[in-house]
């Protein structure tokens, strides 16, 4: 199972930074995201999302080829490209995956105008390295919301609030390097 973290912050590049990092982590196998969104607000009637991945460009890109290879097969090569190329980006336009759109957008106007917010779905991590790594964040940003228990989500929050992130999700300094769900890596070790 997966859980949710948003994170919110006062200016737009801390978000696609944090993004960058977490990016860089998956890269490292420290963790394992399922989608990664900023979502900014460059007006108070603006919310813009970023989505990692486009999908409008890669269902173009995928359905250019296939449609390519069926003109081939009824010698138009050129006719099928483009009918391939619209439908297969046709498709990947009302194609969701990850995290809902209108969940952030909705969620989006809690940010302030000229504000971001990182929507982050985290199958599981290398709890100890990622919140390591992550640490600069926390004087810059805040919990807006997350899929943890309440206890859990409130230690989050606090440690974004100005305390240690390690210390506050009580992990200790030598911490065994495991892959463990996101959840688990906040809970108490005591």
């Amino acid at each position: 199972m997966s859980d949710l973290l948003v994170i919110a912050f006062d200016d737009e590049t801390t978000g696609f930074d944090l993004r960058s990092e977490l990016v860089k982590m998956q890269k490292e196998y420290l963790i394992q995201l399922e989608d990664a969104v900023v979502v900014t607000r460059p007006t108070a009637e603006d919310i813009q999302l970023h989505q990692a991945v486009n999908l409008t460009a890669a269902g173009a890109m995928g359905g250019g080829f296939w449609g390519t290879l069926v003109g081939l097969i009824f010698l138009n090569p050129l006719v099928g490209a483009a009918v391939g190329a619209a439908s297969g980006a046709l498709a990947g336009r009302f194609t969701d995956i990850g995290i809902n759109d209108d969940f952030m957008r909705d969620l989006g106007h809690s940010i302030q105008p000229g504000g971001s917010a990182v929507f982050i779905l985290v199958r599981k991590m290398t709890a100890d390295k990622v919140l390591e790594r992550i640490e600069g964040f926390h004087v810059r940003g805040r919990v807006l919301q997350t899929s943890l228990p309440n206890e859990q989500e409130d230690k989050l929050r606090e440690a974004f609030a100005g305390g240690k992130l390690r210390s506050a999700v009580g992990m200790p300094e030598a911490e065994v390097e495991e892959k463990v769900p996101v959840a688990a890596a906040f809970s108490s070790s005591s």
